[in-house]
């Protein structure tokens, strides 16, 4: 999952340690989340989305496979 995090992060020049305090999360998965290694709960999602005051969507983008597979459902049912 794409997602704008480091971007915001930067935008308040704060480290990954200070944002993890801020959601209650290790500096690790931070990172984690940052680098595409790790896909945050949804109330982790929520949490963050808070925290930059965005909606989830406009930090978090599905890949392309996922994308195009909820299009294709949603095609599929009109």
């Amino acid at each position: 999952m794409k997602n704008r995090l480091r971007v915001l992060r930067a935008e308040l020049d704060w480290s990954q340690a200070e944002l993890a305090e801020r959601l209650g999360v290790s500096r690790q998965t931070v990172n984690a989340i940052e680098t595409g290694k790790y896909d945050p709960s949804l109330p982790l999602a929520f949490s963050i989305a808070r925290t930059f005051d965005r909606r989830i969507e406009d930090i978090f983008e599905a890949d392309g496979r996922a994308r195009a597979g909820a299009l294709a459902a949603g095609r599929a049912g009109v």
